[in-house]
């Protein structure tokens, strides 16, 4: 199950899972990234959407949202 659903996010960039209790402090392009997650997009769709709203480039963007989505699973959220 995508516990991301399930996330509270708030513009800030904190994060607090309802179920375990624990809060993360995300940056906003991360904020931004779990987001487009939540919506369902895929790693490259995510990548994607930072480009256009970050001054980054492709590559990055996709390093950065699949090291997220590493963390993310150790998590347990996705």
């Amino acid at each position: 199950m995508n516990r991301l659903n399930q996330l509270a996010v708030n513009q800030d960039g904190f994060a607090f899972d309802p179920m375990t209790g624990e809060s993360f402090t995300l940056n906003p392009s991360a904020a931004e990234a779990v987001k487009q997650f939540s919506k369902g997009a895929s790693c490259e769709e995510a990548a994607q959407h930072l480009t256009q709203v970050f001054d980054v480039s492709a590559s990055d963007a996709l390093r950065d949202v699949e090291d997220l989505l590493s963390r993310l699973k150790n998590f347990n959220l996705m």
